[in-house]
């Protein structure tokens, strides 16, 4: 098969990238880049919940679990996703502070994160968030952007084929560095801000209490040994003072879809 010439690449990155941005995120409206299908990202939700869950220890904790299918089974009414499959389980684990939400509706909460959320509405903080990386389906932008990301990679193997073995890998190292701080780490910052926001409306509208986000995210901060030293450019979240400053700033628009719980 005849190699693409460089000429062909310069356009075509343009052309996926024109193609795929005709998609908005829900609430924000920000215009997303989107090269898989909502079909297939639900396919590979489904598969890799299924793995995890073999995996793990599902919770015996019956009030718990309870209260983790509660909490989230308003927050998916909140989100109005008639298509996804929700799943929502307490994994038995206190030694991680996590919880996670696959493409399609499969939630899973760790036990570890519960002495942090303290209550139904610090809970809602969690699910909120993590549900609303599902809903602006950032699994499927950030491996759009991984997919545009080679491309381009190989694009600059093309146009370099001609230079000097070592120039060749002096100029793949650098593009590499420059996709990843410049492109995918900025998305995932982007993206933990976007699912912040989002996750405040998606708790009002099941009916709790947005403001709760604040000290649950200065409650997470302080579960973290109040670490906080890595250079903004290079996270992939927020730092927790400028996340809280921001949830502050959401909130009065948040609390305008804040209605009486059911």
């Amino acid at each position: 098969m005849a190699m693409k010439s460089p000429r062909s690449f310069r356009w075509l990155l343009p052309a996926l990238a024109a193609l795929a941005a005709c998609q908005n995120v829900p609430y924000t409206k920000r215009s997303q880049l989107l090269l898989v299908s909502a079909g297939e990202e639900a396919a590979l939700g489904d598969s890799t919940y299924r793995d995890a869950l073999s995996k793990a220890k599902l919770s015996s904790d019956a009030g718990a679990t309870a209260m983790v299918r509660r909490v989230g089974e308003r927050i998916a009414v909140a989100a109005d996703k008639p298509d996804f499959k929700w799943e929502f389980n307490l994994i038995d684990d206190p030694k991680t502070v996590n919880a996670w939400c696959l493409p399609g509706g499969k939630v899973a909460v760790y036990s570890g994160i519960l002495p942090v959320t303290q209550d139904e509405d610090g809970l809602a903080v969690v699910m909120g968030h993590e549900i609303a990386h599902a809903l602006a389906r950032h699994g499927s932008e950030r491996m759009s952007q991984g997919l545009l990301a080679q491309l381009g990679g190989v694009a600059l193997g093309v146009a370099m084929s001609k230079k000097p073995a070592q120039t060749q890998q002096l100029a793949q190292q650098a593009y590499g560095a420059g996709a990843t701080v410049g492109v995918l780490l900025p998305y995932g910052r982007a993206q933990e801000s976007e699912a912040d926001h989002i996750g405040l409306i998606l708790m009002a509208k099941a009916g709790y209490e947005p403001g709760a986000a604040v000290p649950f995210w200065g409650r997470m901060a302080q579960a973290a040994g109040g670490k906080d030293s890595t250079p903004e450019f290079l996270r992939t979240h927020p730092s927790d003072d400028k996340r809280i400053a921001e949830i502050e700033k959401r909130l009065p628009e948040a609390r305008g879809y804040l209605k009486k719980s059911p």
